[in-house]
């Protein structure tokens, strides 16, 4: 895959593979492991403007970021009133984050019913609306977003230049539309079609779980670059294969992320949280089964520890 610097306001990235924002996944520890392993940008999972704007302690606290991570500093927010938005891109929780990516594609029902993430985009006048209030906090700010509700109704092309036109700095392209959530192939067109139609970087996401998806995504779109998801939860070495990094002994890395994980986050958190990572992690190798049944028995991390242990990555 072709990997260059992207151009984001005044920052410059290191490369052009990032990881997604994920909710319930994409924590401080994995983010760092991923930048290690040659991830040119991370998100912090989606938080809520509103938590931010009304001091939620649970909101603030998947803003943490670990004291050794060398990269970039992006969150990803979500909200539908332009307001809170900008005052929760100005709050003291969001200073230490360079970029700040506005949700617009998430597809989930009880955030699309509350008018946020997908929905934005059957309103592109509050949509951009939200963007240049955001940008007068005087963050860099990104969009996310779909191609449309549905494959008879993409607007791609329509939410890019509304997007360029309201000052985001950038803008990725998840191409599947809302109604399909994750299912089904990429529209590659609608991505290429945006990619032609703004100045701004494009980046291409979606299907994205090896490095031949990688490349064939960025020479079908055009794209900037791309954007990796639910491929990462899987294979975070990934991002190591795309960028011709060491991917490191990959157990220990294992071994690292769950003691990091139960320092930072706790015992409790820990342990549920690695069982599921952990799991991903052997799909498709020798016994996966077998070792994701010992997994979800785990009662502590010690024990998924041990389990580890004896696994294949």
């Amino acid at each position: 895959m072709r990997l260059t610097q992207i151009k984001i306001g005044d920052l410059i990235t290191p490369n052009n593979v990032f990881l997604a924002p994920l909710a319930g996944y994409t924590n401080a520890v994995f983010r760092e492991m991923c930048y290690n392993l040659g991830a040119g940008l991370t998100y912090t999972e989606m938080v809520s403007a509103k938590g931010l704007c009304y001091g939620s302690k649970k909101t603030e606290e998947l803003l943490y970021v670990t004291p050794t991570y060398g990269g970039i500093k992006a969150c990803q927010i979500f909200g539908n009133d332009p307001d809170c938005m900008r005052a929760a891109c100005q709050s003291e929780a969001l200073a230490p984050f360079d970029i700040i990516d506005i949700n617009m594609g998430c597809p989930v029902p009880k955030i699309y019913k509350n008018g946020e993430g997908s929905e934005l985009l059957n309103n592109l006048e509050l949509a951009s609306k939200i963007i240049s209030e955001c940008k007068k906090s005087g963050k860099i700010i990104t969009v996310k977003c779909r191609i449309g509700m549905d494959d008879y109704n993409c607007i791609t092309v329509k939410v890019a230049k509304m997007c360029e036109d309201s000052g985001a700095d950038m803008l990725t392209i998840h191409g599947r539309p809302r109604n399909r959530i994750y299912s089904g192939d990429v529209n590659m067109r609608e991505i290429a079609a945006a990619k032609n139609a703004v100045k701004i970087p494009v980046i291409a996401n979606g299907g994205i779980f090896t490095v031949n998806d990688a490349e064939k995504l960025m020479v079908k779109t055009g794209a900037d670059g791309v954007m990796i998801a639910r491929g990462a939860l899987f294979n975070p070495w990934i991002f190591a294969a795309i960028t011709g990094r060491d991917a490191g002994d990959k157990k220990a890395a294992v071994l690292n992320q769950i003691a990091e994980t139960r320092r930072i986050m706790g015992e409790r958190f820990a342990c549920v949280y690695m069982r599921k990572m952990a799991g991903f992690y052997i799909k498709g190798t020798k016994g996966a089964t077998s070792m994701r049944l010992k997994l979800i028995n785990c009662k502590t991390t010690a024990e998924i520890e041990a389990a580890v242990q004896g696994m294949e990555f």
